[in-house]
C-alpha cells in the first residue's frame, strides 16, 4: 500500500484528504454562506456535504462490495441524489462535516484491507446507466466525484462575493 504507483495508494491519498479540506473550507463560517445556493435547483456547501456523506453509506462502499462479491448479477442500484435534503433538514454542518469524516474514515479503512491487486481492479460491476464499469474506474469516479463537489463549493462560495470584488471580476474566473 505505500508504492506511490500503486492505484489504491493514489486513491486513498486524495479520498483521505477531502474531509479535512472541507472542514477548513466550512467550519466556522456564518449559516448563510453555508446555506446559501446558486439559484433554484442548486445545492450549497451544506447540501453537497450532506450528499456526500449519503454517499459514503448508500454509493461507494455498497457498490465496492457489489463487484467484489461472487454473485452473478453485479448491478448496482440506482442512487437517489437528492435523499440528503429530507434527512438532513435538522443537521448542523459541523454534524455533517463529523458524519462525513468518519463515514470515509471508515472506508478507506475497508479499502485498505482488501487485496487490490491489478486484476481485482479489472473486476466490474453494472451501473444502470453505463452498463459494465470496473472497480478501477469506479475508485477513479469517487475521487472525481469529490473534486467536483469541491469544485462546486468553491464556486457557491466565491460567488457570494461577486457584486463586492468591483472591476477585478474580469480576472475571476470562477464568477463568470
Amino acid at each position: 500500500m505505500e508504492n506511490p504507483s500503486n492505484t489504491i495508494y493514489k486513491v486513498i491519498q486524495f479520498l483521505s484528504k477531502t474531509p479535512t479540506i472541507l472542514r477548513m473550507l466550512l467550519s466556522g463560517l456564518e449559516e448563510q454562506s453555508i446555506k446559501t445556493n446558486e439559484g433554484p435547483n442548486t445545492w450549497s456547501p451544506f447540501d453537497v456535504v450532506g450528499h456526500l456523506a449519503y454517499l459514503e453509506k448508500t454509493d461507494w462502499p455498497i457498490r465496492i462490495e457489489i463487484i467484489l462479491s461472487d454473485k452473478t448479477d453485479k448491478t448496482f442500484a440506482p442512487i437517489n441524489r437528492i435523499a440528503h435534503f429530507e434527512l438532513n433538514v435538522e443537521k448542523h454542518i459541523e454534524q455533517l462535516l463529523n458524519e462525513f469524516e468518519t463515514l470515509r474514515k471508515e472506508n478507506i479503512q475497508n479499502l485498505k484491507s482488501k487485496d487490490l491487486t491489478e486484476a481485482v481492479l479489472s473486476k466490474e460491476g453494472i451501473h444502470p446507466s453505463f452498463g459494465k464499469v470496473t472497480l478501477n474506474q469506479l475508485l477513479h469516479t469517487w475521487v472525481v466525484h469529490d473534486l467536483t463537489h469541491l469544485n462546486q463549493i468553491i464556486r457557491v462560495l466565491a460567488k457570494q462575493r461577486k457584486r463586492d470584488v468591483g472591476p477585478w471580476i474580469e480576472y475571476l474566473s470562477v464568477l463568470k
